[in-house]
């Protein structure tokens, strides 16, 4: 079987899945609920460090959470019930079947993801009010297509360690700690060394202003390099283990 044909087979099976469907839409529920109630909660900062760019983007912190969940659950299917045996008898050539699982997962996030941006962006500068006038468009599109491709990468990236370690149990129990609990207090602690954490990394896009090593585009670069090594190590196991 050719690329084409594989791709719109995984496209199928994530389309009728609707834990998968309702995953994605928890991506857009998520963070616009969270963004609201930081805007809402933010409505009486004064102090100079007050960013309202990140105030709006501020849900994507959770909304990443549904984000890596769909990718973890994407691939853990195949695990499930032999399905992966019945996925490589189809399409006999592992990176082939690989790729097209991973573009089928992909650009549905990507796409979720710039609405998920379009949205948290709205929600954003109606609560802020006032406070959000000193954002330019040019900021505002920059927070919305880094969210785009920040939440893509995220969900990627849980799905090639998933496509690793056979288990989407084991992926959200070691990625959803970390980006809750690592990233935000071992992070703190340690410096400019935590902008280089996937996740702390590809946020800076979503800031106005940030005093980091990285920039916002450098930021994303670097979340995308932890996103290829799990691609990468997703395709090994894909390819050296039986079905």
């Amino acid at each position: 079987m050719s690329f084409a044909p594989a791709l719109h087979s995984e496209w199928l099976k994530i389309r009728t899945l609707r834990s998968l469907v309702v995953g994605l839409a928890a991506v857009v529920l998520a963070t616009a609920a969270f963004s609201a109630l930081a805007g809402a909660d933010s409505s009486g900062d004064t102090d100079g460090d007050f960013d309202p760019l990140f105030t709006a983007f501020f849900g994507v912190n959770f909304g990443q959470i549904a984000a890596i969940t769909f990718g973890a659950q994407a691939v853990s299917s195949e695990f499930q019930g032999g399905a992966l045996r019945v996925s490589l008898t189809a399409v006999p050539h592992r990176g082939r079947w690989f790729a097209a699982k991973m573009t089928a997962v992909g650009i549905p996030a990507l796409a979720v993801g710039l609405l998920t941006g379009c949205v948290a962006l709205a929600v954003g500068r109606t609560l802020l009010g006032d406070r959000a006038d000193g954002l330019s468009w040019g900021e505002g599109l920059r927070a919305v297509v880094g969210c785009g491709i920040y939440l893509a990468l995220m969900a990627l990236f849980a799905a090639g360690l998933t496509a690793l370690l056979r288990s989407g149990v084991t992926t959200l129990s070691i990625l959803i700690p970390f980006l809750l609990l690592v990233s935000f207090v071992v992070g703190d602690m340690s410096g400019n060394a935590a902008d280089l954490l996937p996740d702390r990394a590809g946020q800076v896009v979503l800031h106005e202003n940030w005093n980091g090593m990285l920039g916002p585009w450098a930021g994303l670069a670097v979340t995308a390099a932890w996103t290829s090594a799990a691609l990468l190590a997703g395709w090994w196991g894909v390819r050296r283990r039986d079905a």
